[in-house]
């Protein structure tokens, strides 16, 4: 079983993916992180991308997507990958629909996390990470148990030097602009799920886990075998 999160920054992908990797066994797939650690492992691909990581330049479509086809044989006893960050395209999505169709792989469920704009613009703002992992937290909507400290590995939090009004509008631009087509695309394969992100992490992750049941005939003990 593979599954992919569609949202803006801020929109709770990345608490709601921890939430799925737990629960499903599922392999987390970030492309950031999947780039990061190829360059560092020095793999084929890794020494492939790190001439455009290097420069700061756009690493080409293919080799992202294949870099998640070597995810996919690395799994070491997960169920599947759970991905976020690629594709942001239309085109890159057809570029990874047909890597994936050439191993006989797809992915099963697109979750996209519907939220306001403004409530974006209200969660970013008070967005920080931990320095050990970057575990997302808020101080609105998702505060640690003891200010500044993260509850998983105790390390001090911070706040992006992006998360900035003028950089997080930009960013949700993007967004709203580029990347919103990719739920028509996935609609039209019956693959979408439309979860209203707007509510508490609890309510998200209970929407998410009915849909999974209902589309993907996911039962508690599937849930739970796996884990």
């Amino acid at each position: 079983m593979n599954v992919m999160l569609i949202g803006a920054q801020g929109s709770g992908k990345g608490t709601q993916a921890q939430l799925l990797e737990e629960q499903l066994n599922l392999k987390p797939c970030a492309s950031g992180e999947l780039l990061r650690d190829a360059i560092a492992r020095e793999t084929a691909l890794g020494k492939a991308a790190k001439p455009y990581y290097d420069k700061g330049d756009l690493v080409p479509d293919e080799l992202v997507a294949r870099l998640i086809l070597e995810r996919l044989q690395e799994l070491d006893g997960a169920n599947g990958i759970i991905l976020d960050g690629f594709p942001r395209t239309i085109a890159q999505a057809k570029i990874l629909d047909e890597l994936l169709a050439q191993v006989g792989q797809r992915i099963n469920a697109i979750i996209y996390l519907d939220v306001p704009r403004q409530e974006l613009l209200d969660r970013l703002s008070g967005r920080y990470l931990c320095r050990a992992h970057n575990h997302v937290w808020n101080i609105k909507t998702h505060p640690t148990k003891v200010p500044n400290v993260c509850d998983y590995d105790g390390s001090e939090l911070y706040q992006r030097v992006d998360d900035t009004s003028e950089r997080i509008a930009h960013r949700l631009d993007i967004f709203f602009n580029e990347t919103i087509h990719l739920i028509e695309y996935y609609k039209e394969q019956n693959k979408l799920i439309h979860v209203d992100g707007n509510q508490s992490i609890e309510e998200v992750h209970e929407q998410i886990m009915a849909n999974l049941r209902s589309d993907l005939r996911l039962t508690s003990n599937d849930e739970y075998a796996a884990s």
